[in-house]
């Protein structure tokens, strides 16, 4: 396994589950199901025992007193794994209205087994004591596996330190940067380097929220002087450029450093892009867009219910372009971003009106780690934007993998825990506050039908949800550990440290005296061929966008190792005005200066009588040097 599960270190709680809990339905089997893994799907069965996958496959023989489910016409999926929760979560004063028994029991009503909260220190609190104040709330209240991160709202050589400590004795891996929360929770951009230089050593993953807190805090004193107090004003002062701006900046922080980074939440088509261009130019970033992005946008901030509106603030806020959604899903089917999270963190609207008069003071969060699922399936899958290997990759698989619990979660696998979804693909649910398992009145998916549902959820073994019907246990949960350098990301982090290293080479030179060079010396021009950078695509998402890639990528030709080639004329300098209809070139008037072996006989091969010029092409998206 590439964790392990409960705590590690002296001051974690301990965990005490009930023998009868312990024991209780230790063997199933799931029966004739379309088992889908983010790399294929296959048809068969999967007996659990002990809250372990032990077998997969067709006829199993399997001991007496094993509970079967039938799973026809059905998929047998990995549990969900939400990345991105906030439960009762201090916010002015307050607390987020999902607890993390009402949180936990929500995501398991969704088809969701495990959640990464994320520890938010109050300001020069120690990071120690706020993660340990953190799984005192966690334990014995969560319904299902789940795991922390932390959260560095200064920067300070003790911080630092506190930093492996988490690593090292509390099993944490991943740590969560604000570039917005001016004078709160803001880190500078020497600060965050420092912190990139930090995780990159730990083997640790940075988080960062990507908004320019500084434009922020002035954007909003202006829209409040103009008279604007509604929750429009909240996407007034935070437009989608002053996101996209710091998702730029976060890439180049980490891309100096050659930390990975992963940006979360993308709320915006520009945010998404940016990523993805990174991602071709070889930066190892991750982007995880969340269910209100996908699933709705901003111009619900323009409703004239103040309620309504107000529901929907979130940080960065929802984009009112109405194409972002679909936009986004379509950056998740093509693996430019990774993972679909939830950012969960619920307020009721009571608590919501502490914004009546000041849309700055509106507590930001929505709902999302029950509807999840649901939404993506509907407007990833059923709308035919992703097909079902790929749904696996981004609620799933790809979360496992980035964050080092593969294949222990997000794996139909021999061996894997047996935390699993039966999805009936052609059920229907109407998502409304009035039937949802949150402490909350208002949901921002208010009235949206979805088809795909889980008819099951089973988390470690134990069916918590039956033919629907939700039955969770408080406290059934365990704390999973999150190792360091998770290879999934690490390996890629060292082969770029390797390519960047390979350019630092000086140039040999005799003094600091000598002569100013022109381009061509002695008669000899330099024409240089630049080596692209290698895209990251590491994400083994599956689908139908993600083959289509490898075959293209096969089909490629191998690129030409051509680092310089050198022409030379016979006259020293060509003559621009001379023709060369009346003349047949000659292989020996082209001297070739260290040229490798492959490009020699590419060069020769071309050299035929008939033709004027010799044309040696770089790989593709490179460019070709004409020889004279």
């Amino acid at each position: 396994m590439s964790s392990q599960r409960g705590a590690s270190g002296g001051s974690n709680p301990v965990k005490k589950v009930p023998i009868h809990l312990q024991s209780s339905q230790n063997r199933l089997i799931l029966k004739s199901g379309k088992i889908v893994n983010a790399d294929g799907m296959t048809d068969g069965d999967v007996f659990i025992e002990d809250g372990c996958i032990k077998e997969i496959g067709k006829n199993l023989i399997i001991p007496g007193g094993t509970r079967s489910i039938d799973a026809r016409g059905k998929y047998i999926m990995p549990g969900g794994i939400d990345v991105s929760t906030h439960f009762q979560m201090p916010c002015i004063g307050i607390k987020s209205a999902d607890d993390f028994y009402t949180g936990t029991k929500a995501a398991v009503a969704g088809g969701t087994t495990m959640i990464f909260d994320t520890v938010v220190p109050e300001k020069g609190e120690s990071l120690l004591d706020a993660y340990g104040k953190w799984r005192t709330w966690a334990e014995n209240q969560v319904c299902c596996d789940y795991t922390v991160r932390v959260a560095l709202t200064s920067w300070s050589e003790k911080v630092k330190g506190e930093m492996e400590v988490l690593v090292r004795d509390h099993g944490v891996n991943s740590f969560k940067i604000y570039m917005s929360n001016k004078d709160e929770s803001m880190l500078r951009d020497n600060e965050i380097y420092a912190a990139l230089e930090t995780c990159k050593k730990l083997g640790a993953l940075a988080l960062i929220h990507a908004e320019n807190g500084d434009i922020i805090a002035e954007n909003s004193k202006k829209i409040i002087a103009a008279g604007i107090t509604g929750p429009e004003g909240h996407e007034l002062s935070r437009p989608e450029e002053v996101e996209t701006e710091a998702t730029h900046r976060a890439c180049v922080l980490g891309s100096q450093v050659n930390c990975p980074v992963y940006v979360v939440p993308v709320m915006s088509k520009s945010a998404g892009d940016i990523i993805a261009e990174k991602r071709q130019q070889g930066c190892v970033v991750f982007g995880e867009a969340i269910a209100a992005s996908v699933g709705t946008d901003g111009t619900n901030y323009r409703n004239p219910s103040w309620r309504h509106a107000a529901a929907h603030v979130v940080n960065p806020p929802l984009r009112p372009d109405p194409e972002t959604p679909a936009h986004l899903l379509n950056l998740l089917a093509r693996d430019d971003l990774q993972v679909v999270g939830s950012e969960n963190c619920t307020f009721t609207h009571e608590q919501k009106k502490l914004g009546a008069t000041d849309f700055r003071k509106i507590p930001s969060g929505v709902n999302g780690v029950e509807d999840r699922m649901s939404v993506v399936w509907q407007k990833g899958v059923q709308e035919g934007r992703m097909d079902p290997t790929r749904f696996v990759a981004v609620t799933s698989t790809n979360a496992a993998k980035i964050f080092n619990v593969f294949p222990q979660k997000g794996a139909v696998l021999a061996g894997s825990d047996a935390d699993l979804v039966i999805w009936d693909p052609r059920k229907t649910r109407t998502i409304s506050a009035k039937t949802h398992h949150h402490a909350t009145d208002n949901n921002i998916f208010e009235g949206m039908t979805c088809f795909g549902v889980p008819e099951y959820v089973i988390c470690n073994g134990r069916v918590c949800v039956d033919e629907g019907q939700v039955k969770v246990l408080q406290g059934f949960g365990n704390f999973v550990q999150t190792p360091p350098f998770a290879p999934f990301v690490y390996d890629l982090i060292r082969d770029s440290d390797q390519r960047k290293l390979a350019k630092l080479k000086p140039v040999l030179r005799d003094g600091t005296d000598g002569e100013m060079m022109s381009k061509v010396q002695n008669g000899v021009e330099h024409v240089h061929v630049s080596e692209s950078p290698k895209p990251v695509t590491n994400s083994g998402g599956g689908g139908f966008y993600d083959n289509a890639r490898k075959e293209s990528v096969q089909s490629l030709p191998p690129p030409t190792p051509v680092e310089e080639i050198m022409v030379k004329s016979p006259s020293g300098v060509r003559n621009m005005q001379e023709s060369t209809l009346d003349k047949e070139p000659k292989i020996e008037e082209i001297e070739k200066i260290e040229v490798p072996a492959p490009a020699v006989k590419l060069i020769e091969e071309q050299a035929e009588p008939q033709r004027a010029t010799i044309r040696v092409k770089a790989p593709p998206g490179g460019f070709s040097s004409g020889l004279w």
